[in-house]
């Protein structure tokens, strides 16, 4: 197989640590003679750039290859979505892609960060976007090779938008121009303000929250819960890119980077950093509304639970006073009972007095009875 016919870029980068080893060459073709059978179904866009300008759109990986080596000081930018292994395998092969950048690549699912393998740069970001109907942040993942003529970006979620960004950079091909250190500023462009809209709609999401937890919304509290998961995604999302840029600031007189992106990623870094507060506001805000509501909650289960007392006193009034005057009245009842029996022999039953007596007797107890829970309130 023929030797590259790279020439390389005479441009300053901050990407290039030291000369590395040459790359490896592309997959060595099957026992048969025929071409390594690859998946590409799950490659977007995948073109050739020279002076900032589009000079290919080759069909398949291996023709991208091939342009790219047949171009004195072009730039190959392939966008994936979702790859095969093999898809993956045959890049490594090419750009000589370290595997542990590869199994990260495959297995997605990574924290953000930002390494360093010979002259490539492997970077991973965690998009987002607001989802406006069920009111919801939605996560994707974004991993970077930035090597010295090449961008690769390999997707595993529907955010970012990076069909914008390269018709971004098409338009003005003298950021273009710069190479794919220019490219990777325009991704991480992208990436940051891709989370002005959902900064935008979790701050809406906190100010309804405020007006339902006053408004004792029961279902408020779930709700507080899982936006307090989602800000915990987004922080980290947010936080370690705050660090990645400062590192790449940190570069700028090392690896002699064009003074435009040092603006460009100064830029970037102060978006991040701005929105890396709000989110710290927001997990606080949350916290701050979470215990307001379970004090709240807390107020109206007391209230509750004092008006079931009063009712409950009330009752018991209520019930004292029945059986007070279920006593009183039980009295009479009781006399005029006993003396009601038809017995022969039974005293005072043909006592002139008895009648006078009886009623006597009921008036007592009656007035007894009553003064006695008068006295203790009953009545």
């Amino acid at each position: 197989m023929s030797e590259r016919r790279r020439t390389p870029r005479p441009t300053k980068r901050w990407l290039r640590p030291a000369p590395g080893p040459p790359r490896g060459e592309p997959p060595a073709a099957a026992a048969d003679g025929a071409p390594p059978e690859v998946d590409e179904r799950s490659v977007v866009d995948a073109a050739v750039y020279r002076d900032g300008r589009r000079v290919g759109t080759p069909g398949s990986l291996a023709a991208t290859y091939r342009r790219l080596r047949a171009e004195t000081g072009a730039m190959a930018w392939i966008g994936l979505y979702r790859p095969s292994e093999g898809e993956l395998l045959s890049l490594a092969e090419e750009f000589d892609l370290h595997k542990l950048a590869i199994e990260d690549a495959l297995e997605a699912h990574q924290r953000p960060k930002l390494e360093r393998y010979g002259e490539t740069l492997f970077v991973v970001l965690r998009a987002a976007r607001y989802l406006d109907a069920p009111e919801e942040v939605d996560f994707g993942e974004l991993h970077v090779f930035v090597g010295p003529d090449f961008v690769i970006t390999v997707r595993h979620g529907a955010a970012p938008d990076l069909s914008a960004v390269r018709a971004r950079m098409e338009s003005t091909p003298e950021l273009l121009a710069l190479g794919p250190e220019a490219v990777l500023y325009a991704i991480l462009d992208a990436v940051v303000d891709g989370y002005a809209p959902v900064v935008a709609g979790v701050q809406n999401d906190i100010d309804e929250i405020e007006t339902e937890v006053f408004r004792g919304d029961p279902e408020v509290s779930r709700r507080i819960y899982e936006l307090s998961r989602e800000m915990v995604e987004f922080q980290r999302a947010t936080r370690p890119l705050v660090g990645m840029l400062h590192g790449l600031m940190a570069g700028f007189d090392k690896y002699g980077t064009d003074e435009e992106l040092q603006r460009y990623l100064r830029d970037v870094a102060d978006h991040v950093t701005h929105t890396s507060e709000r989110v710290d506001g927001f997990r606080s805000a949350l916290t701050d509304i979470l215990a307001v509501n379970a004090t709240l909650v807390t107020q109206q289960q007391n209230a509750e639970m004092r008006a079931l007392a009063e009712a409950g006193f009330e009752q018991n009034e209520e019930v004292k006073k029945i059986s007070a005057w279920a006593a009183i009245l039980f009295a009479p009842t009781l006399v005029g009972t006993i003396y009601g029996m038809n017995f022969t022999h039974m005293p005072e039953l043909h006592w002139v007095l008895g009648y006078p007596f009886a009623i006597l007797l009921m008036a007592v107890v009656c007035v007894s009875l009553y003064l006695i829970f008068k006295r203790r309130d009953w009545l």
